[in-house]
C-alpha cells in the first residue's frame, strides 16, 4: 500500500507494523500489527486507551500483542484477516483487508475533520469501529470494549462506525 496518504507518524506506525509481522512470519500485515504499532509510537494512542483510569488496561492490551508476537494465545498465523471490509484489495499486497480499510476509514475521519492526513487517534477510531478486525478482538480479550474506546476518542466527528453497513468503507 501506498503510505503517502498517511502522516510521517503513521508511516512509521506502518513501517513498524511492517517488521513486526515480518517478524512474527505472517504474510501480511494485520489491524493487530497496526495496533502494537501504534501504542508502542503514539502517546496520544496510549493516554486514551489508558483513559487516566488506572485500571490496567494499556498493560492487558500489550500483554495480548506481546503474547501473539510470541507465538501464545491467538492464533492467526497462516490465515488472512479479513472482516467484511473490502471484498477485493487489488494493488495492496502486503496488508490484510482490514488493515486497508482501517488506514482508508482513518484518512476519511482526517478529512471530516478538515485535515488532510490521519493521525494516530484517527487510526485508532478506525480500528475499533470494525467489530470484526483482529484489533478489536485483542482490545476485547483485554477488557476494553471497542465502541466505549470510540466514545472516549477525541474529536470524533464521523458516525460509531466508518464502515457501511454492507461492508465497504462509508465515505
Amino acid at each position: 500500500m501506498d503510505d503517502a496518504p498517511l502522516s510521517v507518524e503513521l508511516r512509521a506506525v506502518a513501517t513498524s507494523a511492517r517488521r513486526r509481522a515480518a517478524r512474527d512470519g505472517d504474510r501480511q500485515m494485520d489491524t493487530a500489527h497496526l495496533l502494537h504499532s501504534l501504542l508502542e509510537n503514539d502517546p496520544r494512542v496510549r493516554d486514551v486507551l489508558d483513559g487516566g483510569s488506572g485500571d490496567g488496561r494499556l498493560v492487558r492490551v500489550l500483554g495480548y500483542l506481546a503474547q501473539r508476537s510470541i507465538g501464545y494465545g491467538m492464533r492467526w498465523r497462516g490465515s488472512v484477516e479479513d472482516s467484511g471490509a473490502l471484498p477485493v484489495v487489488p494493488g495492496l499486497p502486503g496488508w490484510s483487508p482490514s488493515a486497508a480499510a482501517a488506514v482508508n476509514a482513518a484518512t476519511a475521519r482526517a478529512r471530516d475533520r478538515g485535515v488532510a492526513q490521519p493521525n494516530g487517534t484517527d487510526l485508532l477510531a478506525a480500528l475499533a469501529a470494525d467489530p470484526e478486525c483482529r484489533a478489536a478482538e485483542v482490545l476485547r480479550r483485554a477488557g476494553v470494549e471497542p465502541r466505549e474506546l470510540l466514545a472516549a476518542l477525541p474529536d470524533q466527528r464521523r458516525p460509531v462506525s466508518c464502515y457501511g453497513g454492507d461492508g465497504t468503507v462509508a465515505s
